[in-house]
């Protein structure tokens, strides 16, 4: 088998792209934490702590994508803090 043509430009866009969903994390993150802060409600509450495990989810993605090969048990630490984030947007949303 020959080699992927531009694997290495591939593997720099996909980190790139990841670093920016990184950083959209970490704003939604600080913006909820200034509206929590504003106005303490249960529904901006649950948004900031969605929020940021959505950071620590996405912060968890792209030290896994620099490790390279690892193993199923960061997958699935690397899913939990999604699950939480998700749940936690759920439920200010739901109130």
């Amino acid at each position: 088998m020959g080699a992927v043509p531009f694997e290495g430009v591939a593997h720099t866009v996909l980190f790139l792209l990841r670093l920016v969903v990184f950083a959209l994390s970490l704003g939604l993150t600080l913006i909820s934490f200034e509206a929590y802060r504003r106005h303490r409600t249960e529904r901006l509450e649950s948004a900031f702590v969605g929020f940021a495990f959505l950071s620590m989810g996405a912060a968890m993605g792209n030290l896994g994508a620099s490790l390279g090969d690892y193993t199923v048990y960061f997958h699935i630490a690397e899913t939990v803090p999604f699950i939480v984030g998700f749940s936690m947007l759920y439920l200010s949303l739901y109130r």
